[in-house]
Order: C-alpha cells, then sequence, then structure tokens
C-alpha cells in the first residue's frame, strides 16, 4: 500500500482488459492514475482518473504523456485472436515495436522511476514441460514467430535502458500466463478462447463449435490473481525480471467447455470441435516457481472460480448490449 500511495502511475491501454483492472488495483492503493486510451472509451470511467487520448506510435505523444509521472506500465499493445495470428501475423509486429520504444525514450527522458513492460509467454519454445525464465532460446512455436520476436526485442530494449547505460532507467519485464477474466476482449475478431467461449456459451450457440480439437493444453490464470503478483512484484527494489506470473497448472479447452457448459446451466449442450479451424500451441505449461520463491506468489483463483466470476460478470456487464457497443 505504501509503496504506491500518492504515486504518480502512467497506465498505457487504459481502456483494455490488464490497463482496467491493474487502474482499479492502483486506485485502492490509493495511487494517483493517469490512464492512456486510443480509439476505444475506457471500459469504466473512474472519476479519480485522469485520462489522456493518444497515439502512441507518435514519438511527441509519448513524450507528453511520461511528463511528471513516476511508475509506467506499458500496457497497451496491438493484440488479438487466434485467426488474425495466423492469417495476418504482421499486425502485431511494426506498431507494437514503435510504441514500446517511443515509450521506453519518453520514460527516459523524463526520467522515470520505474517502467514495467508486459512481456508474453510467447517468447518460450515448445516444450512438454513447465517453461522456465530462462528456456528463451530463440526458437519459437511457429504462429508464435512474429509476435514471440517481437516481444523478445521489447524485452531487449528494457534491459538496454536498465543496464548498457551510463544513467540507467529501472525496467522489469513480466510474463503472463494466459489472462481470463473481467473487462477482456470479447469481441468476434478479437477475443481469445475463453473470452469466445462464455460469450457463445451465454449467446447459447447451437451447437457449440470449437476451433481445434479442443486437448490444446494451457496455463489459465484468472486476472486479479496476475494484477495483484504485478502490483507486489513491481515494488521489489532492482528487480527486473523477466518473471512468470502464471498459475502454474495447465487445463484442456475441452475441460474450459466442461466447466463453462455446468457454470450456465447447460450441460446437455451439444459441443462440436473442428480442427480444420485456426488454433494456436498444442500445450503451453508454465512455472511460477521463480515468482514463489521471490514473494511467496501462489494465486488465490482456482479455475472453477475464476470461470465463474467471469461468466456472471458478463451475464451482468453485457445484459442490455454486446460487447461491439463499446
Amino acid at each position: 500500500m505504501k509503496f504506491y500511495k500518492n504515486k504518480k502511475v502512467l497506465v498505457t491501454g487504459a481502456s483494455g482488459f490488464i490497463g482496467t483492472n491493474l487502474i482499479k488495483k492502483l486506485l485502492d492503493r490509493r495511487a494517483k492514475v493517469t490512464g492512456v486510451i486510443y480509439n476505444k472509451s475506457p471500459q469504466i470511467k473512474f472519476k479519480k482518473v485522469k485520462y489522456i487520448k493518444a497515439d502512441l506510435t507518435k514519438r511527441q505523444n509519448c513524450l507528453k504523456v511520461a511528463n511528471n509521472i513516476d511508475y509506467i506500465f506499458m500496457c497497451a499493445a496491438n493484440s488479438s485472436g487466434a485467426n488474425v495470428m495466423e492469417k495476418k501475423p504482421l499486425t502485431h509486429l511494426t506498431p507494437n515495436i514503435v510504441m514500446n520504444a517511443y515509450m521506453l525514450e519518453a520514460a527516459y527522458y523524463n526520467k522515470i522511476k520505474k517502467f514495467c513492460f508486459i512481456s508474453s509467454n510467447t517468447v518460450y519454445p515448445l516444450l512438454k514441460r513447465p517453461v522456465r525464465e530462462n528456456d528463451v532460446n530463440y526458437k519459437f512455436f511457429t504462429k508464435y514467430h512474429i509476435v514471440g520476436w517481437m516481444k523478445l526485442f521489447s524485452e531487449e530494449m528494457c534491459k538496454m535502458y536498465n543496464f548498457n547505460i551510463k544513467n540507467p532507467m529501472e525496467t522489469i519485464i513480466v510474463r503472463p500466463g494466459n489472462l481470463y477474466g473481467p473487462y477482456d476482449k470479447y469481441t468476434k475478431n478479437e477475443s481469445k478462447v475463453i473470452a469466445a467461449l462464455i460469450r457463445r456459451i451465454y449467446e447459447k450457440e447451437k451447437p457449440l463449435k470449437v476451433w481445434g480439437d479442443g486437448k490444446d493444453l494451457k496455463d489459465f490464470i484468472y486476472i486479479d490473481d496476475f494484477i495483484e503478483g504485478l502490483l507486489k512484484v513491481f515494488s521489489i527494489k532492482n528487480f527486473s525480471g523477466p518473471i512468470n506470473l502464471a498459475s502454474g497448472k495447465s487445463n484442456t479447452i475441452r475441460k474450459i467447455v466442461k466447466v463453462l457448459k455446468k457454470i450456465s446451466n447447460q450441460k446437455n449442450l451439444k459441443v462440436e470441435y473442428d480442427d480444420k479451424m485456426p488454433s494456436m500451441i498444442p500445450y503451453r505449461l508454465i512455472s511460477k516457481d521463480k515468482a514463489k520463491k521471490l514473494f511467496k506468489f501462489k494465486p488465490k483463483t482456482n479455475l472453477h472460480l475464476g470461470l465463474k466470476k467471469t461468466y456472471y460478470w458478463y451475464k451482468k456487464f453485457y445484459k442490455n448490449n454486446t460487447p461491439e457497443d463499446y
């Protein structure tokens, strides 16, 4: 609480999934938050937050938003679901590299005390055991080649500012598990697997068509657990990461569907798996040992509870509209 109290914190991507949930927790800790938005309005417009609309692919905008700030959380990113990642992977390259480079430069120019980069587990190779932070070998799962290199190069830029200049800026690199929860992207062309399934089950799609064979194994972590871990590790002095923040447990898409059918009271819902549709990495297990050792990181929300919270949040939040209305 003391670490963030009255600190001027900039959250880029303030209308997005991580940004929205992060701002909630920062306000609980009495931080003075500025949120950067671009082409979407905030999902919740917090009264105590100063919002700035800015295109972060423009250098001058980055210099402006980073002025008179203590800490920066770089949550802004051009991201999408499996379909775009497979068919238009370059979508994630240029805008993200440019944003990350300009925001690091602006943070350094404005003498920011600490900069956090939200990286990704796409940087790891395809391994059947839980991946650890030092497992990066520049051999990516085929469909992650472009996004993986983009994230790794951005990580390297963070290290340059932290270790390779005379007057360094403290940076930290965080690699999340597969996040899910309230305020995620639920639009049909942007949503990732859990968000997409929740929407389609809520809308009673019959039959429920699932991309892939449903046997994909992934590490899913509820957003609140991730944010708590993020805020804790950010507050550790002189720790730069990279660090995994994941559940340490993996579940199949079939398991997700089974739990959601039960939660939504649609136990007899017919499910059709289509392995001809785009899908991503077949298995991803992630070690949380480093975080556990460093600050006793232990996610509190199990899969069933997390899916239940998310499903009922979706049901309430989108009661009178659809995700496309935002």
